[in-house]
């Protein structure tokens, strides 16, 4: 199996430069490669995408013009790869819309307009040069590692932080570099085997919540919500305070451009409004970064237990989303990124990895006798059964009925 492989680089100056040139080059091709789509559907009526390699061709003509010869101080490879992953992007948009409808995003309903093939939900977005991710492709081909160093193509040797962590000499998957507003990386797939390790035979099920991140049939300890711990609390407070000053700042600095009435205003942005933006964006990597890792303490704990098989619900995170009140916290929790490390680390371990189905009753069926009870309802943290007055935890309840699933589906 291919297993993900980061470490932290250390440019020099010059190579810093030339890395920051890379990114916002993969971002402008990626947002040229997209418009380009959107103008073939807005002309045929259809969904129909244009090719990887016929987008290929007009990008080695856009770059043939003297007003698009910058496009030559990176590599080929990073405008190759972001044209593949405009196509990629399209294709997965199919395949969502296929699962569940072609829908418009309720936002571009509600504004009036015209509505156009942008407006519908999962369409990839154009990245934009202040809020995307940076980032970029290099070459796996190219791409040479040393004990202490990477070969970045147009940029040289890098120094990595941490020698020996890529191994050398093994074939390198889907190499990216990318920078979190403090440090840049560089992660690569690198096939590892899969371990066959004695397993414990048994099976176990996780329910997750907002309460408690997850709740385990074999663990009597829930992992708890991290968002609730006072470093969270004490840096979302701190995050509030830093956007409300940056907010001030911006109204400070506005002009009106229109006439008396209308709503048309320039923002300048001033030294003191970029250092306040820099510390926001540090906050904000200091929280993804508390939550990654107590994920990745949960599943190692989880994965540790040697179960068998591991059985997670299926969870509808949109339509969740969709209750105001339980959105943000909802989306603090992270529950795709739990689902998918311990996916990944289940089969790194011969676990067998099972998503139970969306509709299957794991919270209302008592798991002493089998009953369900239909009128359960969500302020109910006790479940008590009907039938023979079982009392238990709503969701310790829910996580032993998943651990049965694979029986009884």
């Amino acid at each position: 199996m291919i297993l993900a492989k980061k470490v932290r680089l250390i440019p020099n100056e010059e190579q810093e430069k030339q890395l920051w040139k890379s990114a916002g080059t993969s971002r402008y091709i990626f947002n040229w490669a997209l418009n380009k789509q959107i103008e073939h559907f807005e002309k045929t009526g259809k969904l129909n995408k244009i090719s990887d390699r016929v987008l290929r061709k007009k990008l080695t003509k856009l770059k043939q013009s003297k007003e698009y010869e910058w496009l030559y101080d990176v590599s080929n490879n990073v405008g190759k790869q972001a044209v593949k992953d405009v196509c990629l992007a399209i294709d997965r948009f199919h395949v969502e819309s296929k699962k569940y409808g072609y829908r418009y995003r309720k936002s571009a309903i509600k504004s009036g307009k015209p509505l156009t093939f942008r407006d519908f939900e999962d369409f990839p977005r154009f990245k934009s040069r202040k809020k995307s991710k940076i980032s970029f492709y290099n070459d796996n081909v190219k791409l040479k590692v040393k004990d202490d160093a990477v070969l970045i193509e147009k940029v040289g040797w890098v120094k990595v932080a941490e020698p020996n962590k890529i191994p050398i000499g093994v074939k390198y998957t889907n190499p990216r570099i990318t920078y979190d507003h403090k440090y840049w990386y560089i992660s690569v797939g690198v096939e590892v085997a899969e371990t066959a390790e004695k397993n414990t035979g048994i099976s176990i099920g996780i329910d997750l919540g907002i309460k408690d991140l997850a709740v385990v049939s074999n663990i009597d300890k829930p992992f708890k919500n991290i968002n609730k711990t006072k470093e969270v609390k004490r840096l979302k407070k701190k995050l509030k305070r830093k956007q409300r000053q940056v907010s001030r700042k911006y109204e400070e600095n506005k002009t009106s451009l229109g006439k008396a009435g209308e709503n048309r205003y320039k923002f300048t942005k001033s030294k003191n409004i970029e250092k306040l933006e820099k510390e926001i964006k540090l906050i904000h990597r200091r929280l993804t970064n508390i939550r990654l890792n107590h994920i990745h303490q949960a599943t190692n704990e989880i994965v540790k237990t040697k179960p068998s098989t591991i059985v997670v619900e299926d969870l509808n995170v949109s339509g969740m989303m969709k209750n105001k009140h339980l959105s943000k916290a909802i989306q603090e929790q992270n529950f795709h990124k739990f689902i998918t490390t311990l996916q990944y680390k289940s089969k790194l371990n011969g676990i067998e990895f099972v998503k139970a189905d969306r509709f299957y009753p794991s919270s209302k069926t008592c798991s002493n006798c089998g009953d369900i009870k239909k009128d359960l309802k969500l302020k109910d943290r006790v479940f008590v059964c009907p039938s023979c007055n079982f009392k238990i935890d709503r969701d310790k309840n829910a996580s032993i009925n998943l651990s049965r699933y694979p029986k009884s589906a």
